[in-house]
């Protein structure tokens, strides 16, 4: 019966459901295209891939799919499409609200939290807590002071990379900063950079080990015989992080309660001060706001990683930012969140950056059909896990002019037809924090912080390859896709210059 599976389009998943009743009961009896994989497993070898998202557009253009794909992972039923069409029709159907919740997600207590909490009242509540209180314009611009206050530490650790001549690894000084930023939105809590701290360098070690685990791929998700065996040990090192977790946050619940360690009010005092309905029980304001920093912290950094990374491979791009950066800013003061707001070639860099390296190439996480639904024409049963490539679909020919060249200017030039779209998830050419009842809630605030600290990093410095070496682009997908080797360059300093020039 196992081979009789496998041997349906899609591999032993969907075979399984193509010999069911249900199957035979739909309206529609045609069978998505998609490799058999192996029997049993299916395709399982494409998602254990560090270039998982690469692998399935290679495969999606080898079995004639692109618009939609199925195949399977064990005994799971998935679809994904690498079309911005069929994107569009899957991100925003009210079939597809719920997220798969795989082992790891679940045993570190974000079930409870926005990213994979059950669509329903409860994550309702949730967003619209957030959306208030934490990600709203107003609670953005009143955090503007905080950003200006690390990215002047980030430049001044940098500018202490004199004694190391000039060379700086980037990874370490962003993945401080963006800790420290949703620290201090979150817990109230503000660390120097330049100074030792055994509170940040334990929240550190917390974040890494929870965005290593919820970054691997878990085999025993999509083969129940084997979760008994924890072979990954992912069920033993999750049991080993979450009373840590657990401490780290009480204590500073704990505190907030006690009015010891806060001025201004943060997103702890807002859930401490929720009633009624709204009102959230201390296991599930840990997993908010557990969530909080992990979401908040890794994905501004990996995306200015790869933003300076293009700045130091394409130094005519760079040039251009500079000029633009000294038009609106000068030398003499530093950048403000109000001249970025005119800076249109450097939004156009973040956006390219964007589109060539989105930090979900398959938007992170999946989507989950909680009925039976009719995509692009084919029958999708209730239970199917569905993704979408938006790293295929931002470098597709077909959507996208010279899609592998590095080209700002296509979102500036209104000639090429390319220049006037959000990224925000209206158009799914480009959508990198996905679209519908599931996009990213905290978009806008994560990309004012990363157009602000690039914009005064490089209003401060110019960078340029270690040693004439080149960058290497590679790439690894973790949680996120981040660079395969960290960045290390070397920097300039530019406003000290200009300024003596012209006195």
């Amino acid at each position: 019966m196992a081979l009789f599976h496998w041997s349906h389009p899609g591999g032993p998943a969907w075979g399984k459901y193509y010999s069911s009743l249900h199957y035979f009961t739909s309206k529609s009896k045609t069978m998505i295209p998609g490799p058999k994989g192996l029997p049993l497993l299916g395709s399982m070898g494409l998602m254990a891939s560090s270039l998982a998202h690469r692998r399935i557009a290679a495969l999606a253009d080898a079995c004639g799919a692109r618009r939609l794909m199925a195949f399977s992972l064990g005994e799971t039923r998935v679809i994904v499409s690498c079309n911005p069409d069929v994107a569009k029709e899957i991100l925003n159907s009210s079939v597809f609200a719920d997220r798969p919740v795989k082992e790891s997600a679940y045993s570190l207590m974000f079930n409870r939290a926005i990213g994979f909490a059950a669509y329903g009242v409860y994550w309702r509540t949730l967003r619209r807590i957030a959306a208030t209180h934490l990600f709203c314009p107003k609670q953005i611009k009143a955090s503007e002071s905080q950003r200006a206050e690390i990215a002047d530490q980030m430049v001044r650790i940098m500018l202490g990379s004199r004694k190391d001549e000039n060379v700086v690894r980037v990874r370490e000084v962003l993945k401080k900063a963006s800790l420290n930023s949703m620290m201090c939105s979150v817990f109230g809590q503000r660390y120097r950079m330049d100074e030792a701290n055994t509170e940040m360098d334990e929240l550190r070690g917390l974040v890494d080990e929870g965005y290593d685990l919820l970054g691997t791929f878990n085999w025993s998700d999509h083969l129940p015989w084997l979760a008994h065996f924890d072979s990954q040990k992912i069920r033993f090192r999750c049991s080993q992080l979450v009373p840590k977790v657990n401490r780290f946050v009480t204590n500073i619940i704990a505190d907030h309660r006690a009015k010891k360690t806060h001025s201004n009010r943060d997103f702890v005092d807002v859930l401490l001060s929720l009633q009624g309905p709204d009102q959230l029980t201390d296991s599930d304001m840990i997993a908010v706001l557990w969530e909080m920093i992990f979401r908040g912290t890794d994905t501004v950094a990996v995306l200015m990683e790869w933003i300076l990374a293009r700045m130091v491979v394409h130094p005519d791009v760079q040039s251009k930012v500079h000029a633009e950066i000294d038009e609106v800013v000068g030398g003499s003061r530093a950048v403000t969140e109000a001249d970025v707001a005119k800076m249109g070639y450097l939004t156009a860099v973040v956006k390219e950056v964007l589109r060539l390296h989105p930090p979900g190439p398959l938007l992170s996480w999946a989507r989950l059909a909680i009925t039976d639904t009719t995509i692009d024409g084919y029958h999708v049963p209730a239970g199917t896990t569905a993704m979408v490539n938006m790293w295929a679909i931002s470098r597709d020919p077909q959507v996208w002019r010279n899609p592998l060249e590095f080209m700002p200017e296509r979102f500036v030039s209104k000639g090429l037809g390319e220049a006037e779209f959000s990224i925000l998830g209206s158009d799914l050419r480009l959508a990198p924090f996905g679209s519908g009842r599931r996009t990213c809630p905290g978009k806008t605030l994560g990309l004012t912080t990363v157009s602000y600290w690039v914009a005064t990093l490089l209003h401060e410095f110019e960078w340029s390859p270690l040693d004439e070496t080149e960058v290497d682009l590679s790439e690894i997908l973790r949680l996120s896709s981040e660079m395969a080797n960290p960045l290390t360059v070397k920097i300039r300093p530019r406003r000290g210059i200009r300024m003596s020039q012209s006195s």
